[in-house]
């Protein structure tokens, strides 16, 4: 299919392979981008929209603000620039979480768009991203790949209708949002993820680092407002399990020293609060422990996310699972849950 863009649809749809076209002829090295005047302002816009994306809560139905696209040709590049550069800035940044939460932002952002777009112009950025909007069903592969994180009960496999290897979408009645709409917007969080991290060089990565630095304290504080102070109760049953094994002076396997200590440093717990809990391990060594909880917690210059439910359970550490197990996809999103 072939449609006009004009540059103002390169703001609303970064991803689009026009848009990267446009950003390589339209400026020169990185570094020698960031250094001029045009790339100062667009490492800002960049920054802001990473805020953005740290903040990012979707909105309940008929709540949402839509997003507004600049409307001169200055702002219309520096929207170009600048998501290509909060890519940059999160890729170095290296945490996984927050990679998840930019891919997320600028996904929703370009289905607001989308919602009101041309369809010829709709049609083009679905099939960009592999998808036609004329379908009436998607392969179950694909399906499960791109419903994993819903939550709504409708898009479980055994609420669904499938016929030879496919699941059938539904149209929705009058004034709904087709499926395949709904679809289409998972489908550009889950390529925009894919595309994440970045191989950035380090020289760039030095150059941003003021930038990324506030960035990440930023992340950290939104991040502990959003889990609330640290609940035991709260904890799922995975996590409770390693905590009780450790504290009775078993020694826990790597994949379980790293769940459980990942875990309580993404809720807030202190490093010095989390060696503590080790003191009772066969095994316990001060300065191992220490340097591993550091190392975890990102004295190594990355500081490392939770695993998903889905690595639990391949390293044999998912554990007394229960009803709201089911409804997450991480020992994260269960406090989180467990929270609401």
């Amino acid at each position: 299919m072939q449609v006009r863009l004009d540059i103002k649809d390169l703001a609303r749809y970064p991803f689009l392979k026009e848009s990267q076209q446009y950003v390589g002829t339209q400026s020169e090295s990185l570094d020698q981008f960031l250094a001029g005047n045009l790339g100062r302002l667009a490492l800002g816009k960049a920054a802001d929209r990473v805020n953005r994306a740290i903040t990012f809560r979707k909105a309940r139905s008929g709540e949402e603000k839509r997003p507004e696209a600049p409307a001169d040709d200055v702002n219309v590049k520096l929207e170009i620039f600048s998501y290509g550069l909060a890519r940059v800035l999160v890729s170095c940044m290296k945490d996984r979480t927050l990679i998840d939460r930019l891919a997320r932002y600028e996904a929703r952002r370009a289905a607001q768009f989308l919602a009101d777009e041309d369809l010829d112009k709709k049609a083009y950025v679905a099939e960009s991203l592999g998808m036609d909007l004329n379908d009436a069903q998607m392969p179950l592969v694909a399906y499960v790949d791109l419903v994993a994180p819903l939550r709504d009960e409708r898009w479980r496999l055994v609420n669904r209708s499938v016929l030879h290897g496919s699941v059938l979408l539904r149209k929705g009645k009058t004034g709904e949002q087709r499926e395949i709409d709904e679809l289409l917007a998972e489908r550009i969080r889950v390529v925009l993820l894919r595309q994440l991290p970045l191989q950035v060089p380090p020289s760039v990565c030095e150059q941003v680092r003021p930038v990324t630095e506030q960035l990440n304290a930023t992340y950290q504080q939104q991040m502990l407002r959003d889990l609330g102070p640290i609940d035991e109760g709260r904890y799922p049953p995975c996590i409770s399990t390693l905590i009780a094994a450790v504290t009775e002076g078993k020694n826990l396997t790597h994949p379980g020293r790293f769940a459980m200590t990942a875990f309580l440093h993404t809720i807030g717990m202190s490093s010095t609060q989390i060696v503590e809990l080790y003191c009772r391990a066969p095994d316990f060594d001060l300065q191992t422990t220490m340097y591993q909880v550091g190392h975890i917690a990102g004295g190594g210059g990355t500081e490392y996310s939770p695993p998903s439910c889905a690595t639990m359970q391949t390293n044999g550490i998912c554990v007394g699972k229960n009803a709201l197990c089911s409804k997450v996809s991480s020992p994260l999103g269960y406090y989180r849950r467990k929270k609401e």
